[in-house]
């Protein structure tokens, strides 16, 4: 136990005070955690990841250590990152579109775009994912819903990561691209119907409750594990602050989200990465950032220390 020295005395769990305040036990090697942060997995326990660069890392982790992950469409190069090809969804309105079109419908007014020049293909809903003519991206598309659905269908455990509150949205329609880039962009392609916007709270958590009301209708034995990532922005395509009040606008949003949407499900649990990174290691003297051009991101020590923590929280004795 730890305590206070303030009257009237109180008297916390270890967990429950900043390590090594007052007369309390320093920082050490483990982060803080308490006892229970939601379902326990097993061998078995089918697991499914989406959303920013860090589920990557997940996804890497789980599978080393032999666990149940699901893996669909493992030809398609976009399935790198999460459980099918999903690519990586830098915010939640990606998130939410792909819950739309696996188990509703999904209609934009621009389903693909005809790059100027090479006549490429660009799925402007997925990163940069390519295709030589319509027909082979709808057939394609096509059979991705039936992937997505499966593993969607099939997770007892659906880890979701938050990355970023920047969008490009679609002035007439509101749906939400990944980025402006890839040939439809590099070669002229018409951006004038979509605008840079700062996406808020009330709006990241609406895109939340959809994603949870579509799995719960059509899974509802699954539980969400909740993250926000601890890889920085790049670049902010803001005008109005710099790259580092950016990332933290961006990190600070979707955590309050996090916050919220936790305390309202109870299939619904939050996993600290973010803190670990970026409070907890530098706590320890630790540096959290890659070294060379993707400095943003966070290096592999760093990794190791929030799965080691993953696995001792959520994996059955």
């Amino acid at each position: 136990m730890s305590r206070s020295d303030v009257h009237p005395i109180h008297v916390f769990e270890p967990w429950q005070v900043w390590p090594g305040s007052y007369d309390n036990p320093p920082v050490t090697g483990t982060f803080p955690l308490p006892p229970y942060l939601g379902p326990k997995i097993t061998g078995t326990t089918t697991i499914a990841s989406m959303g920013s660069c860090f589920a990557r890392e997940i996804k890497t982790a789980l599978i080393r250590e032999g666990y149940s992950y699901i893996m669909e469409e493992t030809e398609h190069p976009a399935s790198k990152h999460a459980s099918a090809a999903w690519e990586r969804l830098y915010n939640t309105f990606s998130i939410r579109q792909i819950f739309d079109y696996t188990f509703e419908e999904f209609n934009p007014q621009i389903r693909w775009w005809i790059s100027p020049e090479t006549h490429v293909v660009q799925d402007p809903y997925r990163r940069i994912i390519l295709y030589r003519s319509l027909e082979e991206a709808q057939a394609d598309f096509e059979h991705h819903i039936k992937c997505s659905h499966r593993a969607l269908n099939t997770a007892e455990i659906l880890i979701i990561t938050l990355g970023l509150t920047e969008i490009w949205r679609d002035r007439f329609d509101g749906s939400v691209i990944c980025l402006p880039s890839g040939p439809y962009v590099n070669e002229g392609g018409d951006m004038s119907r979509y605008e840079f916007q700062i996406s808020r709270y009330e709006e990241n958590l609406a895109n939340l409750e959809r994603i949870h009301d579509l799995l719960l209708r059509n899974n509802p034995h699954c539980h969400i594990i909740l993250t926000v990532s601890p890889v920085h922005l790049w670049a902010t395509f803001r005008r109005d602050c710099d790259v580092i009040s950016a990332s933290s606008n961006s990190k600070s949003t979707l955590r309050a989200v996090a916050d919220e949407f936790t305390a309202r499900h109870d299939n619904v649990t939050y996993f600290p990465a973010f803190e670990m990174a970026g409070i907890f290691r530098p706590m320890m003297g630790k540096s959290i950032f890659a070294e060379g051009r993707e400095n943003f991101h966070v290096n592999q020590e760093t990794v190791d220390f929030i799965m080691k923590h993953f696995f001792e929280s959520y994996v059955a004795d």
